[in-house]
């Protein structure tokens, strides 16, 4: 017979027992505490990231306009009274401004001080004169108050992030210019209104008429190309690799190829590329045609690695069922495995067409970083992408692209939320259960 533990014997065993307990607990709160405390700076720290980037950008969704009397004068717009569209187009519209200008402030007479007073209007304000007159030539001849784009210095003015309390020396606005701004504001001629250019626009060197139009266009073309090659590409892929090649070393040898080339930096994939693509091939150059391409091979490796991930969450039971039902091992991928595999598939898909366009690098080497006015027509012409575009923008001296800069961030951080949230809510709306 074993001898049991007398009293004392068994008291000190309770107590080493109960300290134990208590140290478990006590490890136990820390980790929590240590894991909340994570989490709290983690969110500290994401809050204050978009905080700054809010505050520096949430004015460039308003814009300052200048309200002016403006005289369609005859005699700079059509002198020879021809109503030819030609002559009225190449007319002196910018000089059409500056009279306005120097009429509501007569005693300008020096030609410094007119060229000054002239730089409160925006430079792009010239052309929407000539649009309205080639729409409608009946207000050649006529006074009509209209309101013009100001210049970006005017616009950062009354913004508050050109100060006037500070030497003149040290502001882009001179002390008449902030006189001249004052009287135009006591008058009420200045106002800030929605800045429907920034969504509507393309990209400009004058702050006030940039836009990200040919961006959001420009990664459009680019994520359409990447979505139509990678995703049939990856899935057909993977499917393969899961359920139909066999298991041996050149099959080893793919995976673990797969599975490096999603941890290799995207600038590689940019040198690739420009190798193939533009060197080899000689596709146009900043085109979306060739960014699509240079993504779709970034975005492979994640689209094939969460489609295997999503084959192999599928139970074994549905293919033993469809197989003793006579199926094919085509008609049971087809048919069972792939529809309900779907859901991850398309979780996987959106989450690696998120990273392509947020992706900068790659891009940059393909040349997809000149400066592009136009908006592209098709995936041939040249363009620039939304993460591109912010680059552009935070290179410039000027203050107004700073808030540009900003607020292209948060229309790009927009996107990639709906993006991750669509892949959510594809994988709740979809997903089955066994």
């Amino acid at each position: 017979m074993t001898d049991r533990p007398e009293g004392p014997e068994i008291w000190q065993r309770s107590a080493r027992a109960a300290r134990h307990n208590r140290r478990r607990h006590r490890a136990e709160w820390r980790f929590r505490v240590y894991g909340l405390s994570a989490v709290i700076l983690a969110l500290a720290v994401l809050g204050a990231l978009l905080g700054s980037i809010t505050v520096k950008g949430h004015s460039a969704f308003v814009l300052t306009h200048v309200e002016l009397e403006v005289f369609y004068d005859p005699a700079i717009l059509d002198p020879d009274g021809t109503g030819n569209s030609a002559i009225i187009g190449n007319a002196n519209f910018a000089k059409l401004i500056k009279q306005s200008l120097v009429s509501v402030f007569p005693d300008v007479t020096k030609r410094n001080d007119k060229r000054a007073l002239a730089k409160l209007v925006s430079q792009a304000a010239r052309f929407e004169l000539r649009g309205r007159v080639l729409e409608d030539p009946s207000l050649i001849g006529t006074h009509q108050t209209v309101s013009l784009a100001a210049s970006g210095d005017l616009d950062m003015f009354v913004k508050g992030h050109i100060p006037r309390d500070v030497p003149e020396s040290d502001r882009r606005l001179s002390d008449k210019q902030i006189g001249w701004i004052d009287a135009l504001d006591a008058s009420s001629a200045i106002e800030t209104r929605f800045n429907i250019g920034f969504f509507t626009n393309g990209d400009s060197r004058d702050p006030e008429m940039a836009g990200i139009w040919g961006a959001v266009v420009g990664s459009f073309y680019t994520l359409l190309i990447t979505l139509v090659l990678a995703f049939p590409i990856g899935v057909t892929t993977a499917i393969y690799l899961e359920e139909f090649a066999p298991k041996n070393r050149w099959t080893d040898l793919i995976e673990v190829n797969i599975n490096n080339l999603a941890a290799v930096p995207s600038i590689i994939f940019g040198l690739l590329g420009l190798a193939i693509f533009l060197q080899l091939f000689h596709l146009p150059r900043s085109a979306p045609i060739v960014g699509g391409l240079t993504l779709m091979i970034m975005t492979l490796p994640t689209i094939i690695i969460a489609t295997r991930a999503a084959i192999q969450a599928v139970p074994p039971s549905i293919r033993e069922a469809a197989h003793g039902l006579g199926a094919s091992p085509l008609q049971v991928v087809l048919h069972h495995v792939l529809p309900l595999a779907m859901p991850g598939i398309l979780t996987g898909t959106i989450i690696g067409m998120a990273r392509a366009l947020g992706e900068t690098a790659p891009l940059l080497m393909i040349g997809m970083v000149a400066f592009i006015v136009d908006v592209p027509g098709g995936p041939f012409d040249p363009s620039t992408v939304m993460p591109v575009q912010i680059f552009l923008w935070a290179d410039r001296p000027e203050r107004a692209f700073l808030e540009k800069t900003s607020a292209a961030i948060l229309v790009l951080l927009v996107f990639l939320v709906l993006m991750n949230a669509l892949a959510v809510y594809l994988r709740k709306r979809f997903e089955k259960r066994w």
